[in-house]
């Protein structure tokens, strides 16, 4: 009610100001035609002039649809059919999601030519095409994907690659990523995609230099960049480990020199390259690793392989009597002690090791130690006794299985 009032007092008031202004600025229009001549006043001549104008304005935006009905047309036909392109391309996508892949790609593709985003809809039924089975059929509407839409390279490529992966035909698609990866470096999609395919194809030489790239996009997590990182140096490793010459040494040598720090100090890979030194007959460096792993941290393979090495057995005895310090009850450096012993030629100390470590932990393998080292003094009766206990200690670490059950008559046949 107030904003009628207020503009019926607005109308008033112009309208008031709009007589004052005819009467204060008096005026006529005269317009001589021949001998004809017509004459009025001047505000009712503007106001015939501004009829005349809108009369004339909507008479020929009139007459425009008459003179072009058939561009008119066309302009109409083509958002009707945009606009049912549309309806199809969200069925489409929606029968896509639900995975129904014949409609899907059917709606899609019925509606590309007429949808305003041609390349969502081949791209999305080249999908549906592979989900069925229908590989080549796939390959053609990337194709028309490609045709579809300017600049779509990156699009099509990736989702071709992707395709390829599924398929398992990892050699291609590889091929396809290293192309997209030289024109659209450190491209996230890219990255994650050639991670994929080099776990595929066993390529961990290409898959530990991604990493620092992945992880410069954050695009893996620290455990997984750990884990992935870990089995491609290890798998490096077993491959140039299969090489027997210097120059395979050599390769190994720089793989664990690039190798991550925390890689370094993996007793896994530390055993292995210990391996693989001392098969080349690298033992001094191998010496040198496991001496510098077991100070970093204590472990019992390590210290079991140290007792292995053949390099200089006065140091070694020394360095792991110096451990023993530290460690005194740690059964695995005492059997390491006993056979560095040995190494010596130091039988008394030997055995006192030996002994102290089956006190600490009853074990197969230090029962055989004893008793070699007892039946190479002569004393054969002590040689027996740790034999039958490592072989009863050995029985005790094979599995439960099913055991044939001794015959009365056959046991007394044999003792008779």
């Amino acid at each position: 009610m107030r904003k009628l009032i207020l503009v019926i007092v607005f109308g008033l008031a112009i309208g008031a100001l709009f007589g004052q202004l005819m009467m204060s600025v008096p005026g006529y229009w005269l317009v001589r035609v021949g001998d004809t001549s017509y004459q009025t006043s001047f505000w009712f001549g503007l106001i015939l002039l501004l009829a005349v104008f809108v009369v004339l304005y909507f008479a020929l935006r009139l007459l425009s649809r008459f003179i072009n009905p058939v561009s008119r047309f066309k302009t109409w036909n083509s958002r009707s059919r945009n606009r049912t392109a549309m309806r199809r391309t969200v069925r489409g996508l929606v029968a896509l999601a639900e995975g129904r892949w014949k409609r899907a790609e059917k709606s899609l593709v019925k509606a590309a030519d007429d949808s305003s985003t041609p390349l969502v809809n081949y791209l999305s039924a080249a999908l549906a095409a592979h989900y069925q089975g229908r590989y080549e059929q796939a390959d053609t509407l990337l194709k028309r994907a490609h045709l579809s839409t300017e600049g779509a390279d990156t699009a099509v490529g990736l989702m071709q690659a992707q395709l390829m992966l599924d398929r398992q035909q990892y050699e291609e698609a590889l091929a396809a990523l290293t192309r997209l990866d030289q024109h659209l470096p450190n491209h996230p999609q890219v990255l994650k995609q050639l991670k994929q395919a080099y776990i595929s194809v066993s390529d961990w030489d290409g898959l530990r230099r991604l990493m620092p790239r992945l992880a410069a996009q954050q695009l893996i997590s620290r455990e997984e960049r750990e884990v992935l990182e870990f089995q491609a140096y290890r798998e490096l490793i077993l491959q140039e480990s299969r090489l027997v010459d210097q120059h395979g040494i050599e390769k190994i040598r720089n793989l664990w020199a690039d190798m991550p720090d925390h890689l370094r100090t993996n007793t896994d890979l530390i055993v292995l390259y210990t391996e693989i030194l001392v098969h080349g007959n690298e033992q001094g460096i191998a010496e040198r690793l496991l001496r510098h792993a077991l100070k970093e941290h204590w472990d019992s393979r390590l210290i079991l392989r140290y007792g292995m090495l053949d390099v200089d057995p006065k140091r070694q005895l020394a360095a792991s009597e110096k451990w023993l310090q530290e460690r005194p009850n740690d059964p695995d450096l005492l059997l390491t002690l006993g056979r560095l012993s040995l190494r010596n030629a130091y039988w008394d100390k030997a055995k006192e090791y030996f002994e102290a470590s089956q006190q600490q932990r009853p074990s197969g393998v230090v029962c055989a130690e004893l008793a070699r080292l007892y039946a190479n003094l002569g004393d054969h009766n002590k040689s027996q006794l740790f034999y039958r206990q490592s072989v009863e200690l050995l029985d005790k670490s094979l599995p439960a299985l099913p055991q044939p059950v001794p015959d009365v008559k056959t046991q007394a046949k044999q003792a008779s």
